[in-house]
């Protein structure tokens, strides 16, 4: 698969008082905010990343969602668990 057929995202934990997670799709960031999003994620805790395929990429956005609603909800998800989530995509 090229690199210009999938999406690389991080999920990270922010560094502020609230310590939510939050998601970046680095390669859907524009010249307005990439600056701004890709210093919020370097100055968060790192949780996860990887590619979305772009055969895939909407459902791989929900299910990437629905990982970050689970950990802001205090479920302790591993990379494995992120990974299994996510696993199929590519035949999505």
């Amino acid at each position: 698969m090229a690199v210009s057929d999938r999406t690389m995202f991080e999920i990270y934990r922010e560094a502020d008082y609230a310590r939510r997670f939050r998601v970046v799709y680095f390669t859907e960031l524009d010249e307005h905010n990439k600056e701004s999003e890709i210093n919020r994620a370097m100055a968060g805790e790192h949780f996860f990343d990887g590619f979305l395929p772009d055969a895939g990429k909407e459902e791989g956005k929900r299910r990437v969602a629905d990982i970050v609603d689970r950990l802001n909800a205090g479920e302790a998800l591993t990379a494995g668990d992120v990974e299994a989530a996510l696993a199929g995509l590519d035949r999505a």
